[in-house]
């Protein structure tokens, strides 16, 4: 192994983060060794754990990175768009992009929120989905109010609905190895997603 040049912790720690994200793009993240991350940043074990106490902490550390972008990404295309649909799709599109350029991030994040008990990783994943919902319900709020979208319209359903189409399509990348697919697919998904919001529900059970 060639002898690491030092670099700052806080650039090493990064170092680790992009490392096991790599790994998990091609891997099960639960078979990820401290082993397979030290040797990617060409480091030893010793030198890896010198900026992370155990492998648990370096886990919290790879969460802790997604939700910090993910959130910073969608904020700044959503933000853009004064029209609330218009920052849904926004939103959808970025975070597909997201995933697009980081597979192995879908595989972390299912990864901690289906492991049993508490950890700090799945603590933050658990953050993250709640946090991401509620910037999902405050734009479809604020269509309501607007009146871009019916006022009959279920916040929650739509969230799920719109979280559930990450999903479908984001698991069908990662059966197919087909990212390319995946961003192909979004826009004509979210067209469907867009009808759906527009159709007042309250006036068709009245109709029925």
């Amino acid at each position: 192994m060639s002898r690491a040049k030092h670099l700052p912790t806080e650039e090493r720690r990064n170092e680790a983060v992009v490392a096991v994200i790599e790994l998990a793009a091609a891997k099960n993240p639960e078979d990820i060794t401290t082993t397979a991350i030290a040797g990617r940043m060409k480091l030893s074990q010793g030198a890896l754990f010198r900026h992370f106490p155990t492998k648990d902490a370096i886990w919290r550390e790879v969460m802790h990175w997604v939700s910090d972008r993910l959130l910073e990404r969608i904020d700044k295309v959503a933000g853009g768009e004064s029209d609330p649909v218009a920052a849904l799709e926004a939103m959808f599109m970025a975070h597909i992009a997201f995933v697009a350029e980081h597979p192995g991030v879908p595989r972390i994040l299912m990864g901690q929120l289906q492991r049993t008990g508490s950890t700090p990783a799945k603590q933050v994943a658990h953050t993250l989905t709640s946090n991401y919902a509620i910037r999902l319900r405050r734009i479809l709020a604020a269509g309501r109010s607007s009146g871009a979208l019916p006022a009959g319209l279920d916040d929650a359903a739509a969230a799920t609905l719109f979280l559930g189409m990450i999903q479908g399509l984001v698991v069908q990348a990662l059966i197919s190895g087909d990212q390319d697919q995946m961003r192909a697919d979004a826009p004509r998904v979210f067209a469907i997603y867009r009808a759906g919001l527009k159709h007042d529900v309250t006036k068709a059970e009245e109709r029925g």
